[in-house]
């Protein structure tokens, strides 16, 4: 008997178009832990070690930051964002 592999998000992220309709969709969540960890699971798709370099995090605070009910600063979600290359926009209805 084998074991089932907990689903991993970040295996399917490796497309900017699939990335950028995951995270909206992600936006769209009334739960603002939805949307921290759609961005956890794209940086570890995109290399934790390369967005903690380009942020100028420590590796290990950056997995904390992006775990479970962390509440991360609002700048470190920023930094994060923009080292994917994506960035988050508002519009009218």
């Amino acid at each position: 008997m084998s074991a089932v592999k907990e689903f991993d998000p970040s295996e399917f992220l490796g497309d900017e178009e699939v990335i950028a309709e995951y995270l909206n969709a992600a936006l769209e969540d009334e739960n603002p832990d939805v949307f921290l960890a759609a961005v956890g699971n794209v940086a570890k798709a995109r290399g934790m070690t390369a967005i903690a370099k380009t942020t100028g995090l420590g590796r290990e605070s950056l997995y904390k930051a992006m775990s479970p009910g962390a509440k991360p600063r609002y700048d470190t979600v920023l930094k994060v964002l923009h080292s994917l290359g994506v960035k988050v926009t508002v519009s009218a209805p």
